[in-house]
């Protein structure tokens, strides 16, 4: 009996040190790694400014002047973003002078890096920067660009531009582009000589409305009856001095055969 005892005893003890040994020696349970955030889309400004515009000229420009890389890598490869003002094909055709055919390569360069800022801005943003003063472009130095947000329409002034945004082309998180109506040109290139805008055109003189045939034809008939009562008075005067003139020589008549 007693043995029976010790040998349950022992057992007993022998389970609850192996089931203690192994919570001991079994490893921590590890929580799962969180996956990676996803990488920000790639953004092609190319395919961009084809789709919308038309903007074939800047385009054109941002490729020849090699701009364009410089701008794909701020708006893939940066914290900060990018922001694009882009000239539609009519604002180009409408510059007439001064002419960008006569830029140098650099100057050329520059002109187009003037249209950027190192930096995303939304459309609201725009409230805010209206109220430091000069922003800094692309092109750095006294490229800068001053901006006016008037109840929501942006206005942008370069010196010898001024021009508005007349729409969001993209304006995503890192890359913001809008459409402008004019190209911007800088005051470092084209000098502070602005030329005055063209005065409004003269308002044309109004002459006065002819009469036409009927109020004349009434103006003959409301005349007509002075002319008549005029007409009937003279007669009138002539028949009076008729007769005068008959009594007065029967006067003279009568007194000679006395």
């Amino acid at each position: 009996m007693k043995f029976s005892m010790i040998f349950i005893l022992s057992n007993t003890l022998l389970l609850l040190s192996s089931s203690a040994f192994a919570k001991i020696a079994s490893p921590p349970s590890l929580s799962p790694t969180p996956a990676p955030a996803p990488a920000p889309d790639f953004v092609n400004l190319t395919d961009l400014l084809t789709v919308a515009g038309p903007f074939h000229t800047f385009l054109n420009y941002l490729e020849s002047t090699k701009v364009i890389d410089t701008f794909q890598n701020q708006a893939n490869n940066t914290e900060e973003g990018i922001t694009i003002f882009v000239p539609k094909d009519k604002a180009f055709q409408a510059l007439k002078k001064p002419s960008l055919s006569k830029l140098t390569d650099d100057q050329l360069k520059q002109v187009i890096l003037f249209h950027a800022l190192p930096h995303f801005y939304s459309l609201a943003d725009f409230k805010n920067l209206s109220q430091t003063g000069s922003t800094p472009t692309f092109a750095g130095g006294d490229y800068t660009l001053n901006f006016t947000d008037d109840s929501g329409s942006v206005h942008i002034s370069s010196g010898w531009s001024i021009t508005k945004v007349t729409s969001a082309v993209h304006a995503t998180d890192p890359v913001a582009i809008y459409q402008v109506d004019k190209v911007l040109l800088p005051e470092a290139i084209f000098g502070t000589d602005i030329p005055p805008a063209p005065a409004p055109a003269p308002t044309p003189d109004i002459a006065p409305a002819a009469d036409s045939p009927n109020e004349k034809s009434a103006d003959s008939k409301a005349s007509s009856p002075s002319s008549s009562s005029h007409d009937g008075s003279s007669s009138y005067k002539i028949i009076s001095y008729g007769i005068w003139a008959n009594l007065a020589l029967a006067t003279v008549g009568v007194l000679v055969l006395l």
